[in-house]
């Protein structure tokens, strides 16, 4: 089974000791966001973990730890680095200091087993096309050699996005055209291969691929690993990813990023991490008398390993 450590929210950017102590400790709860009663128990074991997803858009409060985990767990990180400011994601370091963290982190783990996220792609009065082409290729080229792939993706129009970002002005099948062969060649010129993840229509006239941001092929490319033949099922729809189990939890993100689709707004944030206890086994509050705690369906997918995770970072 796979772990994701960042899909509800930013867990490496805001609760990095949280987390850390969940590996010490070999366990962590994860509270069902839909059912808020039900609560599943996780062993963190690489016998039983098949891959530790990391999502974040700041490395830099794990980067003296997570080369630790990297050497028991086969990992994989995501990187969000975008052309946005304070303006858009008021509490994401800037480019220049992302760019920074994201080559530590690549040093570390190696290039393999980390990919760049511009996304999502949205246009505003400020952040056009012609901005979006420029800060693409400037941050491609310093990129490049540190990461395994692109990821970027075209921003889905949901009701609360159009709530909290009303400035964003809709995209045409023209600037849709012109981002994609303007992010095509940037990929060619500069060694760069690009993917769109969850998008329905095929973009390899342009040099991108259709694919998923975290398939079984990526993790096994990236971790020297074999997945035994299963059906793994779909995220969401026109997903490819591997399926993984959640440890975060929404509404807890601090970065304040207008787009975001997993939290309401910042303010409820702000309030939820006030029940935040880095020494609790959940990441948001207690287990409480009333909850129902099963442990969650784990094990593993692999065909049993050639090589370990350490040999994979130092041959990269």
């Amino acid at each position: 089974m796979i772990i994701n450590t960042g899909g509800r929210c930013d867990i490496v950017n805001y609760f990095s000791d949280w987390l850390i102590k969940r590996f010490e400790e070999g366990f962590v709860y994860s509270r069902n966001p839909y059912v808020p009663n039900l609560v599943h128990k996780y062993v963190l074991d690489p016998k039983v973990v098949d891959c530790v997803l990391f999502c974040s858009k700041n490395y830099a409060p794990m980067l003296d730890k997570i080369g630790e985990i990297a050497d028991k767990f086969n990992v994989f990180c995501h990187y969000t680095i975008t052309a946005y400011g304070k303006d858009v994601e008021p509490n994401v370091p800037s480019i220049e200091e992302s760019i920074e963290t994201l080559i530590s982190l690549s040093e570390i783990v190696g290039k393999q087993r980390v990919a760049w996220r511009y996304d999502p792609v949205l246009l505003t009065e400020f952040y056009t096309v012609e901005r979006h082409i420029e800060t693409f290729n400037v941050m491609a080229q310093k990129i490049s050699p540190h990461v395994g792939f692109c990821i970027f993706s075209f921003v889905d129009m949901y009701k609360k996005l159009e709530q909290n970002m009303p400035e964003i002005i809709p995209l045409t099948q023209c600037d849709r055209e012109k981002l994609l062969e303007a992010f095509g060649a940037a990929g060619k010129k500069f060694g760069l291969k690009i993917q769109t993840c969850a998008e329905k229509e095929d973009f390899e006239r342009y040099g991108i691929a259709n694919s998923g941001c975290v398939t079984a092929e990526i993790l096994e490319a990236a971790n020297g690993v074999k997945f035994k033949t299963a059906s793994f099922g779909k995220a969401r729809e026109n997903c490819k990813c591997i399926q993984s189990r959640d440890i975060g939890a929404y509404d807890a993100c601090l970065n304040g990023c207008k787009y975001c689709y997993a939290n309401k707004n910042p303010k409820i944030a702000l309030e939820n991490i006030k029940n935040h206890n880095p020494n609790s086994p959940i990441l948001i509050g207690e287990i409480k008398k009333e909850d129902d705690i099963k442990n969650g369906a784990q094990k593993s997918f692999l065909e049993p390993l050639v090589f370990g995770p350490k040999q994979i970072r130092l041959n990269l």
